[in-house]
């Protein structure tokens, strides 16, 4: 089994920006965690941020008949961006949303989420937790 992890905008600030939301937890900590947890489950397992929506779409696009699965945080795409719904129609993989904050209890206008009336589930509000727990959902779907 194969899994792709994508992360969106300013994920790559982890550990650093507005810590008080999202925790002390780098984006390297929750791969290294999640390689860690793979490679016990003997996954497969491949990691992409970007802060770039296209660069974005372009990973999703070249993922077709390359993973079983992805796990995605898109970040504030999550709530407009219409570009990253079209290529996860598109190539049809199953795949479970991530925030590390619960988006419906923030903000209103992060209360929409374009992707998850597509996603196969979605965790929210769990931390970098939630990352590792998306891995072993995954992992169940295929074992």
């Amino acid at each position: 089994m194969r899994v792709l992890v994508i992360n969106g905008p300013n994920l790559n600030l982890l550990g650093q920006r507005e810590t008080n939301l999202y925790g002390d937890v780098s984006l390297e900590d929750i791969n290294y965690a999640m390689q860690k947890l793979a490679a016990e489950k003997q996954v497969e397992i491949d990691f992409f941020q970007s802060n770039h929506e296209g660069e974005l779409v372009d990973r999703i696009q070249q993922a077709q008949g390359r993973v079983d699965a992805m796990i995605i945080n898109a970040g504030a795409l999550t709530h407009y961006s219409i570009a990253l719904l079209d290529a996860l129609k598109a190539v049809n993989i199953p795949f479970i949303e991530v925030h590390l904050t619960n988006i419906y209890a923030r903000e209103e206008f992060r209360h929409q989420s374009l992707l998850s009336p597509i996603a196969r589930g979605g965790i929210f509000g769990l931390g970098a937790a939630g990352y590792s727990l998306a891995l072993l959902a995954v992992y169940e779907w295929f074992k």
